[in-house]
């Protein structure tokens, strides 16, 4: 079989910045810091939070108004089960990915779109991506709860054409995954039997 499709998709990850070039042949998995992976979460955060500006300015259209609500009800009807267990997680990350990219696909800007899934292709900087981790850390379910109520404020400060606020409120939003991967980082073992992906984060 040909290896010219391989040999592409590992240009294409080395573009990414997710693949190095090794010394003589070959590629190296890209290894980050702390500091990167926070840099990563918190533009996202800016770029959502331009997203959500842009839908609460321009109105919010009836099909991100019902897919959001769809979302909220989601959401909270997982957090009215008497357990939080790994179905429950993985049923917050559904909900969740579709919440962030309803509000992504509604922004009416192409060149936001384009960065908001340049920067989501990057290791833990989706908004979901920090998630499996949570698993392992037991106050996480608390701010999931949270991060979820801001799902909320953010619902309604763009249903309500409050621009600035929206911005900010998703902006705040990223909060918590930058907690999650402080928690992640100072129990790294028990992390990474959740999610291995933590070990291509290197120091502290």
């Amino acid at each position: 079989a040909s290896r010219t499709p391989v040999r592409a998709a590992m240009a294409a990850l080395e573009k990414e910045g997710l693949l190095l070039t090794g010394e003589g042949i070959g590629y190296t998995v890209k290894l980050y810091t702390p500091a990167e992976v926070i840099d990563a979460i918190e533009l996202r955060g800016h770029l959502e939070g331009l997203a959500a500006r842009l839908v609460a300015e321009h109105g919010m259209p009836r099909k991100l108004d019902r897919e959001l609500r769809d979302c909220l009800e989601a959401g909270d009807a997982i957090f009215e089960r008497p357990d939080f267990d790994l179905a429950s997680y993985a049923s917050y990350t559904e909900m969740n990915d579709r919440y962030h990219l309803a509000v992504c696909d509604a922004c009416g800007s192409a060149p936001l779109q384009r960065a908001m899934r340049a920067n989501d292709a990057l290791p833990f900087a989706a908004p979901s991506a920090m998630i499996p981790m949570q698993s392992a850390i037991e106050v996480s379910v608390e701010w999931m709860r949270y991060a979820h109520q801001q799902h909320h404020m953010l619902f309604d400060a763009m249903r309500t054409g409050q621009g600035a606020r929206a911005q900010a409120l998703a902006v705040e939003h990223v909060e918590v995954p930058k907690m999650n991967l402080r928690q992640a980082l100072e129990n790294r073992e028990q992390a990474a039997r959740a999610a291995p992906v933590i070990r291509l984060v290197r120091g502290s």
